[in-house]
């Protein structure tokens, strides 16, 4: 998404790996290898990874990078959906609408093998608010283990005191202040509500990475949605 590029500031890596030519899981491999690569080596060099990218299978990669360097987070899934399909029960045939299912070892394993990546224990994983569920991915998710939250202020209960890895989509925001997403929700908390859980998982001093999916750019013609959801960024990483 060279659109992305637009946000980088002075310091940002980004990441621009030449992709063979083929099916979409293979590129996304090749995608994904210098982004768990940057991972792994700012988190051994002390600092925290914060990654921003065009879809939620790029959580993978940062999980992946993350494990490297010996970490082994809760995960906090912020997004309006589960991204809990897999090939057998998606609707869409949409790849980043699985990439939660894949982080806990369900469905195709091409990219988590590909990272090397440990499968999550579904203990392991906070999903919220997943309000726009496919029925099929309903049923997967009731079966699992996996901890979903409906009210935000019940987030931080869920999280023990394990280091925290936030995977934050931006489309979790209610559409009527953030609109310009891909894949808009009816519904979610506010930007003032997220600000505020943001806040408070920030204070625990425990969020060891940050990943962001973006809204879509083109549609952004006012800025407003960017603007909302760079705040929320801003305070999972302290820097508002």
């Amino acid at each position: 998404m060279p659109a992305l590029e637009r946000l980088a500031g002075a310091d940002w890596q980004v990441t621009r790996p030449e992709l063979t030519a083929g099916d979409q899981l293979p590129r996304l491999c090749e995608l994904h290898r210098p982004l768990t690569d940057r991972v792994a080596r700012s988190v051994q060099d002390g600092t925290r990874p914060v990654s921003v990218a065009g879809d939620c299978c790029s959580a993978i990669a940062v999980l992946a990078g993350l494990q490297r360097a010996g970490l082994r987070p809760v995960v906090v899934w912020l997004d309006a959906h589960g991204d809990f399909n897999t090939h057998e029960t998606t609707i869409s045939g949409f790849v980043a609408g699985m990439a939660l299912a894949m982080l806990t070892g369900r469905g195709d394993r091409t990219l988590i093998d590909a990272a090397r990546l440990t499968p999550l224990a579904d203990v392991d994983v906070v999903l919220a608010d997943a309000r726009d569920l496919d029925p099929a991915e309903r049923a997967l998710l009731d079966a699992s283990q996996v901890t979903r939250v409906k009210d935000l202020d019940d987030l931080l209960a869920h999280t023990g005191d394990r280091p925290i890895y936030v995977h934050f989509d931006t489309d979790i925001l209610d559409p009527i202040e953030a609109p310009a997403v891909l894949y808009p929700a009816p519904g979610g908390p506010s930007v003032s509500k997220l600000l505020q859980v943001a806040h408070r998982l920030q204070r625990t001093g425990r969020i060891v990475g940050v990943s962001m999916t973006t809204w879509s750019l083109e549609r952004d013609t006012g800025g407003g949605t960017g603007d909302a959801c760079m705040s929320v960024l801003r305070a999972l990483v302290g820097e508002d």
